[in-house]
């Protein structure tokens, strides 16, 4: 039986969708205005993600009405073209380059013709996951069947992500890993995961290890330590959009200069549209503004385990699972490289941050839990 779809869940991803809409086109316009590679039309970046939003309600509702047992047969397909697009950005002349980052496929010059494949995988991971474990059942428990295949799977994705888009392999890796841990996996496995992401993160961030062995990303770490110290030079160049958002941050105070209002977006904030859109949040909605949008996200992501625990069966569980983890952890890791929680990962805000793919693609996957709601069994009267 079909019923209605989780309005509760719907209509947070709508408001988010909406006030994102309204947030994009306040901080885009003043670098749009600017740029000649989009004519200096002020609206360049709202109207394609106000297109990019249409077609991903469309893609929502039109997903919500189709059975989600449907991607059971086709998983093992979508996760191997996932795996295809991310080998193909990594081929020298195929993959396109834009800001220094290696991350797109599509026509080059024409960025209303490219995506980032890494948003496929994400969706292709979810799905295969879903599936795979759920038919597996009491077997994810074992070595062989349960947690090889499956963390073989996740290390690859991250490995074809990491290079280009550290965000995007941290995002992969913590969906997949949660589906894991959700779908049975023994505890032992559990436990070891997490002493080694502790370890791991530990080494990264408090030792020398990035700087002295690797040699990546090391200036990211020495900016999250202390992005006001060193020289000038090194404020300016490296430490530049840490300390930018710290102040676009601060200047918002507890309500916001106003709607609209921000001064940081003027060319002082850079990806002022993009990965650092909720510091002219915060600017202009100042923290009670903030806080009751990160109010929205952690009642859809409540909502979406609530969602998840009531499913009709284990596949439908573990897609939701996989959605709503990706919209928790996305979101966390975007506020906390905003504030400087974190170092800075280049990570996405969920419905607000300028990207069509990845919009279009969180739309779809919000179709896909209203699908699974629909077939949760409703509570008896009396």
């Amino acid at each position: 039986a079909r019923g209605p779809m989780d309005l509760p869940f719907l209509m947070l991803a709508m408001m988010l969708l909406g006030i994102g809409l309204i947030m994009l086109l306040s901080a885009s316009f003043p670098s749009a205005q600017a740029d000649p590679d989009v004519g200096y039309d002020a609206l360049y970046y709202f109207k394609r993600q106000a297109g990019f939003a249409g077609l991903g309600v469309f893609a929502m509702l039109w997903m919500s009405k189709i059975n989600y047992h449907r991607f059971e047969g086709p998983a093992k397909w979508i996760l191997r073209i996932s795996f295809v697009l991310l080998v193909l950005v990594l081929i020298p002349g195929v993959g396109i380059t834009r800001n220094h980052a290696t991350r797109w496929l599509g026509i080059p010059g024409v960025q209303a013709g490219q995506f980032q494949p890494s948003e496929v995988a994400k969706l292709g991971i979810i799905i295969y996951f879903a599936q795979s474990i759920s038919s597996k059942r009491e077997k994810m428990k074992t070595w062989r069947e349960g947690f090889l295949p499956h963390i073989v799977i996740l290390l690859a994705a991250v490995l074809l992500i990491g290079k280009e888009h550290l965000s995007g392999a941290i995002l992969i890796f913590g969906i997949g890993a949660a589906m894991m841990v959700v779908g049975g996996i023994h505890w032992g496995w559990i436990a070891a995961g997490l002493a080694s992401v502790g370890t791991a993160g530990y080494v990264v961030l408090f030792t020398d290890f990035m700087e002295k062995v690797v040699k990546y990303n090391a200036s990211r770490i020495t900016v999250w330590r202390d992005p006001f110290g060193g020289t000038p030079e090194f404020q300016r160049d490296q430490a530049w959009q840490t300390i930018q958002s710290l102040i676009t941050v601060g200047s918002g105070g507890l309500l916001g200069v106003g709607l609209g209002k921000s001064r940081q977006k003027f060319m002082f904030l850079p990806e002022e549209h993009n990965d650092f859109i909720f510091a002219v949040v915060f600017e202009e909605l100042g923290l009670v503004g903030a806080t009751l949008i990160m109010a929205l996200f952690a009642m859809l992501i409540i909502r979406g385990f609530w969602l998840a625990i009531h499913a009709r069966d284990r596949f439908g569980s573990l897609l939701v699972v996989g959605v709503t983890t990706q919209i928790a952890l996305q979101t966390f890791l975007n506020i906390a490289v905003v504030t400087n929680l974190i170092p800075n990962t280049g990570i996405s805000l969920p419905f607000f941050s300028y990207g069509g793919t990845a919009l279009a693609i969180q739309l779809v996957e919000v179709g896909i839990v209203l699908s699974v709601s629909r077939q949760i069994k409703a509570p008896k009267a009396g």
